[in-house]
């Protein structure tokens, strides 16, 4: 698999992750909702443009559109804050781990997959 694909891979495995995990994942990172509401609609889309390429199957392709469905529907009043919160405040993150692990068991075999690592601030220099 190319790196691009790994890179949405590991995207995916962040949304499939156990909370706790997730919550671990953004170690006192101030993640907004919005912005990875964003970001995991933008990867839905680029794999759905895979998907063209038939690097998909129909059932993939389907569990996608699902999860990009459920993104849509999260209200846009959610979206303001930090991911961490919304995790723990709104179900539809239940939703999103549920359909993203279906989607990661049928394309890849198991749910669980390396998280992206994540992007540290750069360090003040003063």
């Amino acid at each position: 698999m190319n790196d691009l694909g790994e890179t949405h891979l590991r995207m995916m495995a962040l949304l499939a992750a156990d909370p706790l995990d997730q919550l671990a994942w953004m170690d006192e990172r101030e993640l907004e909702t919005k912005d990875l509401v964003e970001e995991a609609e933008l990867l839905c889309r680029v794999f759905e443009a895979h998907a063209e390429h038939e690097a998909l199957e129909a059932e993939d392709l389907r569990n996608l559109r699902v999860i990009g469905r459920r993104l849509g529907k999260i209200d846009a009043t959610c979206h303001a804050g930090f991911w961490g919160n919304a995790l723990t405040a709104d179900p539809a993150w239940d939703d999103i781990r549920s359909l993203t692990r279906r989607f990661l068991h049928t394309m890849l075999g198991d749910w669980r997959q390396p998280l992206p690592r994540p992007v540290h601030p750069p360090e003040d220099n003063h």
